[in-house]
């Protein structure tokens, strides 16, 4: 069931970043007046498609067969992209019937490079717009859940945030000389904005005010082991039981569903981390529990797994003020372009960090496998995390396709701008051999990421 999930939400996510990228190139082709011969999801061999020749036809289209100006579109085998056949261009297809005929109007070959560059990159251009788009109508539909607090409550043992010496009940003032007044500009702050840079962070501890710095590698390396908040909880955070499994410890004891968790040992628990971290010191030990089931406080004792589990699945609870912004047209779509920056951004700097090696490539760099399981991972979280995902891998393929590489978006471009200076064609040879080392290329990345992917699911 697991497997149908990852397929079903690979197809839809891959299917709209592919239809929405080509759709770029081929809405551009024909405000350009230049002929599109096949519209592609997907490549290799054609499966099925329709065109207004012969209409809906399965398998490969006779070699003889002419489209007579019309568009044929198309799904093929190999779900690793997609192409716009434009006509009079060296392409995907690397079609060449062309070369020994003079350049039509309704050819690419024909076109001024202003033209060429606008077909060239409106995939990309396309591919930002749908991350715009996207974010912006999750910030007008759900707008923003601040939480007003900028106190800890709870420093987890070992983390970032213990090592450059914050402790719980320290006031964060500011980070890098901005003010913060909310746990959401907090961890953003450390985390994701200047990704990787060293952060100093202004407190209040009592009466005194103190500086400490963080090394931005450290937050890189704590980031790409999963601990995004760096180890930080902040105050009137509460864990409750979501669920319990009933021939669990948590089962026989009686903890129900919405019981809050207040301590273990009398030690009051604060966040997940530190539940975690009572339960590992007292594995098959018995422990005193004490949570809250309305206005009652009950305590029992109870044996954790050798484990160290209880068997419940947590929830948390923000209990301190929560501020929900609404925003206007105009104002979500301003965060929509803002998120869209910052996304960009966060991609240039993981990539800087994967050079520097605070990032390992083999666990960040994921193919159609990982693609595939974490769409149906954020797609069981809800629409609106179903949604960012799309966002963030849209961002992610625009980059990628603009980048100098050949086959790609932005090997054409390079093509089309030497080409504008020298004021002639490249030789079709030249694009020929630039076009097969770029498919050779993308083919020996497609392996690296596959296989990639199938070792971290068997390790």
């Amino acid at each position: 069931m697991e497997f149908l999930s990852n397929i079903l939400y690979f197809v839809i996510v891959i299917g709209i970043l592919v239809i929405v990228h080509e759709f770029g190139h081929f809405i551009a082709a024909k405000l350009s007046g230049i002929r599109v011969d096949a519209f592609s999801i997907g490549m290799g061999p054609r499966l099925f498609g329709f065109n207004k020749v012969n209409g809906f036809t399965f398998g490969k289209l006779p070699d003889d067969f002419e489209l007579n100006g019309f568009c044929d579109y198309r799904v093929c085998l190999l779900p690793i992209g997609g192409y716009v056949k434009i006509a009079g261009m060296i392409d995907e297809s690397l079609d060449k019937s062309f070369i020994n005929t003079p350049p039509k109007e309704y050819e690419f070959r024909s076109k001024g490079t202003l033209a060429k560059l606008f077909v060239i990159t409106a995939g990309v251009i396309m591919n930002f717009l749908l991350a715009v788009l996207i974010f912006s109508i999750i910030s007008f539909s759900e707008g923003k859940v601040v939480w007003k607090t900028n106190k800890i409550g709870y420093v987890q043992n070992n983390s970032v945030a213990e090592s450059i010496g914050l402790k719980p009940g320290d006031v964060i003032l500011s980070i890098n000389n901005k003010t913060v007044d909310n746990w959401n500009d907090i961890i953003t702050r450390l985390s994701l904005d200047k990704f990787g840079a060293t952060k100093k962070i202004t407190i209040l501890r009592g009466s005194d005010t103190l500086t400490l710095s963080v090394d931005g590698d450290k937050i890189v390396k704590s980031i790409a082991k999963g601990n995004m908040n760096l180890g930080l909880t902040p105050e009137k955070f509460y864990v409750f039981v979501r669920d319990v499994e009933t021939l669990a410890p948590a089962g026989k004891l009686g903890l129900k569903s919405g019981d809050t968790l207040l301590a273990i040992n009398n030690e009051k628990i604060d966040a997940f981390d530190e539940l975690t971290y009572l339960l590992s010191l007292n594995k098959s030990k018995p422990i005193l529990l004490q949570w809250k089931r309305g206005n009652q406080i009950l305590a029992d004792s109870v044996v954790p797994t050798a484990d160290g589990k209880l068997g419940f699945y947590p929830g948390f609870h923000f209990a301190g003020r929560k501020d929900t912004l609404y925003y206007g047209v105009f104002e979500a779509l301003g965060n929509g372009v803002k998120e869209t920056i910052r996304s960009t951004e966060l991609f240039f700097s993981s990539i800087a960090q994967i050079f520097k090696g605070n990032i390992s490539a083999k666990e960040s760099i994921g193919g159609p496998i990982m693609i595939a399981k974490s769409a149906s991972q954020q797609a069981s979280l809800g629409v609106v995390y179903f949604l960012n995902f799309i966002a963030l891998l849209s961002v992610t393929l625009a980059i990628i396709n603009i980048l100098p590489l050949p086959a790609l978006d932005g090997g054409h471009l390079i093509i089309i701008l030497i080409e504008g200076i020298i004021r002639k064609e490249l030789p079709v040879k030249a694009k020929l051999i630039i076009q097969n080392i770029g498919i050779g290329l993308i083919v020996l990345l497609m392996i690296f990421v596959i296989f990639n992917d199938v070792s971290r699911l068997i390790k």
